[in-house]
């Protein structure tokens, strides 16, 4: 890695301390992050996705400043109890699809990691799971109760005393003298905990049979939140640069997740936590009651490039409440589209990296830097598409240094919602040529054509967007 004082800064907004934060290598040889994973339980929802994303920006602008990155996310296939605190929701969905938990849990990882490739999101490089790091959890558990900060309750399970832990709440601002025994988040013990907010890092199997391991307190598994505990620390040396995750997970996950790992090593553990916003669609909150969750599939069988919904993450301040619908992936669709069709008519007459370039390149970059502004970034790009005064080569040089942080793929003109043929294709793109030099007869030609082939095409002030002619 670069010396420290060479590179560009990312500055982000840090949940504790509710400031913009520089995002700096603890050890200056690289940037440790750990990103909270999915419960594979079920297939991850666009939601999901958003956050999951948002990983991939930061790590994408820091490879691009020069940083070297250690990327880890876990995978929970263990221990992550249902809201109505009956059963783990693996064994649940097992039981609901007549399988073994393992085989739910490995299907649902093989659908996660699918999802991430077709939105182009940056693998980890490591994906520890739950259920393989149970004698991480058991010494992080040791050094606790050693420590005074945990106990064995008389229901043989072990907790976590929240009120040895003076610093609880920073990350959510909630006060434990404030928290109602019994809350939804957390296990009722029927008073085997010292207090109410304690809460179980193992359980006692009782009555369960699957996914139960031995442990120095008797024959149950973990706790949901020393799992991420067990693993940030181990795989990233003990101390962790840039956490992140959801915002549904500051309480009561990441707030306990701190509690546990600054007991263990006597600091912070984390130097900067980032959380991104929910996500709704159609102005409602994604739920199964509701009938609509939305999976990277469903954009697929739309006939809709899974990258739209990138683009349209990317649209939106990742701190910002969203609300997506199908016209705006509609849209976002349209846009990739367009900015293909463009690049490839933009490449022919080859790249010109010049002052003017690398200035845009520049400013796109310092957007992305202030804490993530992709919205003022895109605006750019729109900016310089529509340009008279900027050449085509600068456009091509430009689009092609930035969509390496964006991750559209906008130079592979051959990403469709469907595999369009490669005839087609090059009609698109000697019309769009056409226009560009006013050869408006042989614009209207080529579209007509077009038509005859199932295209349909309409140019805006933007451009040309085609789509699949729809049969009656």
């Amino acid at each position: 890695m670069k010396p420290a004082k060479d590179l560009l800064k990312i500055n982000l907004f840090d949940t504790k301390t509710r400031a913009l934060q520089p995002l700096v290598s603890s050890d200056e040889k690289s940037l440790r992050i750990y990103g909270c994973g999915p419960t594979v339980y079920r297939d991850a929802h666009v939601g999901n996705m958003r956050t999951f994303l948002l990983s991939d920006i930061i790590i994408r602008l820091a490879k691009n400043l020069g940083y070297e990155i250690r990327f880890i996310q876990n995978i929970t296939d263990v221990g992550h109890m249902s809201e109505d605190f009956v059963e783990d929701k693996i064994l649940a969905q097992a039981k609901a699809e007549s399988k073994d938990p393992y085989e739910i849990a490995k299907i649902y990882e093989a659908r996660f990691h699918a999802d991430l490739k077709l939105l182009n999101i940056t693998p980890a490089d490591n994906y520890p799971k739950a259920s393989e790091c149970i004698d991480l959890m058991h010494d992080l558990i040791n050094k606790l109760i050693k420590k005074d900060n945990a106990y064995v309750g008389s229901d043989n399970c072990v907790y976590f005393s929240a009120q040895s832990f003076p610093g609880y709440g920073a990350i959510s601002g909630n006060r434990l003298d404030s928290l109602k025994p019994g809350h939804r988040f957390e296990y009722s013990e029927d008073g085997a905990k010292r207090f109410h907010a304690d809460w179980a890092l193992w359980k006692a199997a009782e009555n369960r049979t699957q996914m139960i391991w031995n442990s120095p307190w008797g024959k149950g598994f973990p706790g949901w939140h020393i799992e991420c505990s067990a693993m940030s620390l181990h795989y990233l040396d003990g101390f962790v640069d840039l956490h992140l995750g959801g915002i549904d997970l500051r309480f009561p996950h990441h707030e306990n997740e701190r509690a546990q790992s600054n007991c263990v090593i006597d600091q912070e553990a984390v130097a900067l936590w980032l959380h991104g916003e929910h996500l709704l669609f159609e102005g409602r909150k994604m739920a199964k009651s509701s009938n609509n969750v939305v999976l990277v599939s469903d954009l697929i069988a739309k006939k809709l490039d899974p990258l739209a919904l990138r683009l349209c993450f990317l649209e939106n301040r990742y701190r910002s409440q969203m609300d997506l619908s199908w016209d705006s992936l509609k849209a976002a669709h349209q846009l990739i589209q367009r900015w293909r069709e463009k690049i490839s008519v933009w490449k022919l007459n080859g790249s010109t990296v010049n002052a003017e370039s690398n200035s845009w390149v520049s400013q796109i970059t310092a957007d992305l830097c202030d804490d993530l502004d992709t919205p003022r970034a895109l605006q750019k790009l729109r900016n310089i598409e529509k340009s008279q005064s900027i050449s085509d080569g600068v456009k091509f040089a430009i689009f092609s240094e930035i969509d390496v942080l964006f991750g559209l793929d906008l130079l592979n003109s051959s990403l469709k919602s469907e595999e369009l043929p490669a005839h087609l294709n090059e009609m698109l793109i000697q019309r769009q040529k056409a226009r560009s030099s006013g050869d408006f007869t042989e614009s209207d030609r080529l579209r007509d054509l077009l038509a005859e082939n199932g295209i349909s095409v309409n140019d805006g002030k933007d451009g040309q967007n085609w789509n699949w002619l729809v049969s009656d």
